[in-house]
Order: structure tokens, then C-alpha cells, then sequence
């Protein structure tokens, strides 16, 4: 077609062609906002707390029709009966006469008698610290009036609190999320003893260095685990940016906190060579990891599916079609691990669903929805990654290993906004370390604390944190 010769022509044609272009740029911006807009649990890694009120209801099992409770057949969960070791008083409720001939009966059980029911009650003793006092002491010479003083020891004039409770109120503090101020009402109102601020945040300190070789331990075992579950989250000290990164297995889980997201940040939790399997999400940081030794989280690949879905037009077709895999995918995935299927089954039920997926990620890698189609692309290049729970033994098709040990980490942050030093932030990282792997092993957390502060204080090894024998 012939430009036109007018000059009033021209310049309305690139008039014409410049509103055409700032119309398609604000076209593409109003979507973007709506789907910003659009974000909700389902489809992001917004919390369920955070939802926007157009956001959908919760998804809410139907009635069945069965009464509340265990059903018929459930295997019961009663009590557990605490050992004898555990137990302070026995109380031995004895029949004094037959119900049936009322003949009297013997104190001592016979060969014959069953062992006796039991009903343990527990209670709290009337929770007042124990306080020791010690007092230096002078006396007075008779023969030449010298007065001689009794030091009490340096050992003693270190601490004025005892490593139980110092372990409590670091348990309170760093893992139930309490304030300082908390933890000093705590402690003045539960055990009677004032306490100040300071020494609050001096027995964090100590905490933290009694801790440091526990948490080394746990850097070394999970850079050495042949399987670990990575994520990071926000992080603030005295008010500047940084991240909290995490690392779990099945029995160890490992923090750190770094001034980087990016790959300084990852090098700085599982080191150089990031040995083993890693189940991550599709953040640029874990780029450097190896496709075979990478595992890109299903769950993560559902929220981004819904997400498409909730665009509408193209998009939806391609959301709603991914879904269908993903709900495929971890039926086949739920049987195997509930011993319905081998792993041989596994792959077989598995495969038409990696067939469908790359042709779908093709298919939308080329579509009009600008975003959904840079998504799509996005994937396609760790598409081998998602693959190798099918494949390696022990490797799970999600991240959610290393998001429930994040978990009470996001509630510490959002109740006090971080730390205010660097010594802070060691403290947090190695406490977070050293609970989140005690609670992983079923083991009891202010006892390890206990003894580790004990081991600190006399200048002892610190107890292993890894499970013995």
C-alpha cells in the first residue's frame, strides 16, 4: 500500500499507530494488574491468611453423613502411658474383700491375678524457680583482728541463671515466637524470678554460642544427605533485606541467613558443590544445579496451573488441562507410596502424563497470552527436573519438606520482624537448626538445649544432634 502523500495524512497514520501501541501496552498492563489482583492461595504462594475478599471460598469437604469422630474399625489412639521412670507417685488402690463371699483378700498379688488397670493424672508442681544463694562470708581474726573474706567462686559470680531454665527461656523465646518482654513476664509470673531485658538477650547470646557446633553439624550432614528439600523466605536485620535460607531431609534441617537470594545466598547453605538430589522451586538461583540432581516442586506447578486457569481465554484451556495432569500425577504418586504400586507401575502410569505435559508446554509456549505463554517456556526448560521423584528412591515430587520448616520461621519473622545484629541473626539460624532437627528425630527440644548450655558452660563437647547408634 502507497504511503500516503498528504502530510496531514502521515501524521495522522502515525498518530493512528502510536495510540495503537500505547492502547496494546495498557491492554497488557490491565491484565496484569487483574491477575495481580486475581492472586489468592490457590493460585500463588500467598497464605491462606493473606486471601483478598474476592478470593474463592475454602474448599470444604461434603457431608457424608457419618457420625463425628473415629469410624467403625479405626484403630484406636488412646493415651500414652508415661514409663515408670517418668511416673513420681503410685498410688495402689487394693479390694479389701471378695464382692462375691466377702472373705478377705491378700495385699500381695497372687500368681493368678491379673496386672492392675491404671489411670495416670499429671500435674504441675507449683512452678517457683529453685534459688540457690550463695554468700561470701567474713570473719574476724581473735588473735591479730585480720578479717579474712570467703570469695564465692568466679565460676559461680558467671551466670545467675541456671542452664534449665536459661534453656526455657530461649525455647520461649526462640521458638514459641514470644517477645522479650514476654519471655521476662513469663519468667517473673510462672517461676517468680525478675528478670531484665538484658539478661534476656545476653542468654540468647550464650544460647547461640552453645549451639554453633550443633549447627555445623547439621550444614555438614545435609550437604552430605543424597536427597534435601531447599526454600528461602524473607528475613530483615535491623531493618535491611536479607533471606533465610533452609535445607531439609528426612531427620536434619539446616538454616542459614544471607544478604543474597541469588546464588551466594544458595552456596552459602548447602556449599560449593551442592552435592545430591535437590527439590527446590523453579527460582533462578538453583539454575547452577544440575537438571538429573534437580526436582521442581508439583506442588508450586499446580498454584502456576490455576493461575493460567484463572486468566481466562487461552489461558484457561491450558491451566484446566494442566490440572488434570497434576491430579493424575499425584494419584499415581499416592498409590506407590502407599505400596499399591512398584516403581516400575509408577513410571508406566506416569509416562502419558509426561507425554501430555510437554505437548501442553508447547502448545502454550506459542499462545497469544503473553504471560502464560513466557510461563510455559519457563518450564519447558526444567521440564527434565520434574521427573525425578519417578525415578531416584527417596525423592518426593514436592517441596513441602523444606515450607513446613520454614513454617514456624514465618511466624517468628512476622511477630519481630527479623533481628536487630548479626549476632541475632546467628542465634535465630542456629536455634531454628537445632529445633526444627529435634522435632524431626521425636526428640525432646529444652533437654538438648539444657545440655548443650551444661556442655557450653564447662567447656565440653556439645551433644550430638544427629541420631546415635
Amino acid at each position: 500500500m502507497a504511503e500516503p502523500s498528504c502530510p496531514g495524512c502521515r501524521e495522522r497514520d502515525a498518530l493512528l499507530a502510536a495510540l495503537q501501541e500505547r492502547l496494546s501496552a495498557l491492554e497488557a498492563e490491565v491484565r496484569e494488574l487483574r491477575a495481580r489482583l486475581g492472586q489468592n492461595a490457590s493460585n500463588s504462594s500467598l497464605p491462606p491468611s493473606a486471601n483478598p475478599p474476592q478470593a474463592p471460598p475454602p474448599v470444604r469437604k461434603q457431608p457424608t453423613g457419618r457420625r463425628r469422630g473415629a469410624q467403625p474399625g479405626h484403630p484406636p489412639h488412646g493415651r500414652r502411658r508415661l514409663p515408670p521412670d517418668q511416673v513420681h507417685e503410685v498410688i495402689r488402690h487394693l479390694p479389701a474383700a471378695c464382692e462375691r463371699c466377702r472373705a478377705p483378700l491378700p495385699e500381695r498379688a497372687g500368681p493368678a491375678d491379673p496386672e492392675p488397670t491404671w489411670h495416670q493424672v499429671a500435674e504441675l508442681p507449683p512452678l517457683t524457680a529453685h534459688v540457690t544463694e550463695h554468700q561470701g562470708h567474713a570473719r574476724t581474726c581473735p588473735c591479730c583482728g585480720h578479717v579474712t573474706h570467703a570469695a564465692i567462686p568466679a565460676a559461680i559470680r558467671l551466670h545467675a541463671f541456671g542452664p534449665r531454665l536459661s534453656a526455657v527461656m530461649t525455647y520461649l523465646r526462640g521458638h514459641l515466637h514470644a517477645g522479650q518482654r514476654g519471655v521476662e513476664e513469663v519468667v517473673e509470673t510462672v517461676f517468680g524470678v525478675p528478670v531484665s531485658l538484658g539478661t534476656v538477650v545476653a542468654l540468647e547470646q550464650e544460647m547461640g554460642q552453645a549451639l554453633a557446633p550443633a549447627h555445623a553439624q547439621a550444614a555438614r550432614a545435609v550437604a552430605a544427605a543424597a536427597v534435601k528439600y531447599v526454600d528461602e523466605t524473607g528475613w530483615k536485620q535491623a531493618g535491611k533485606r536479607c533471606w533465610l535460607w533452609t535445607a531439609a531431609t528426612k531427620a536434619v534441617a539446616f538454616f542459614v541467613i544471607a544478604a543474597s537470594r541469588g546464588r551466594a545466598g544458595l552456596k552459602a547453605l548447602l556449599g560449593e558443590a551442592a552435592h545430591g538430589v535437590i527439590g527446590s522451586d523453579r527460582w533462578s538461583a538453583y539454575q547452577r544445579i544440575p537438571l538429573e540432581r534437580r526436582q521442581v516442586c508439583w506442588a508450586h506447578l499446580k498454584r502456576d496451573f490455576q493461575k493460567c486457569a484463572d486468566r481466562g481465554g487461552v489461558s484457561a484451556t491450558i491451566g484446566e488441562l494442566g490440572l488434570e495432569l497434576v491430579r493424575a500425577l499425584f494419584e499415581a504418586w499416592h498409590l506407590f507410596r502407599g505400596g499399591g504400586s512398584d516403581r516400575i507401575d509408577l513410571w508406566r502410569r506416569l509416562e502419558p502424563v509426561a507425554d501430555t505435559l510437554h505437548e501442553l508446554l508447547a502448545l502454550g509456549s506459542d499462545c497469544s497470552e503473553a504471560a502464560t505463554a513466557a510461563w510455559c517456556r519457563s518450564v519447558r526448560r526444567v521440564e527434565r527436573a520434574l521427573w525425578t521423584f519417578a525415578l531416584e528412591e527417596g525423592v518426593e515430587p514436592t517441596n513441602n519438606a523444606a515450607e513446613r520448616a520454614l513454617r514456624p520461621a514465618v511466624l517468628w519473622r512476622k511477630n519481630s520482624f527479623g533481628c536487630h545484629s548479626a549476632a541475632g541473626c546467628r542465634f535465630a539460624e542456629r536455634l531454628l537448626s537445632v529445633v526444627q532437627t529435634l522435632r524431626l528425630q521425636g526428640r525432646r527440644v529444652v533437654d538438648y538445649l539444657y545440655e548443650a548450655l551444661v556442655a557450653h558452660r564447662a567447656g565440653l563437647p556439645t551433644p550430638s544432634l544427629l541420631p546415635t547408634g
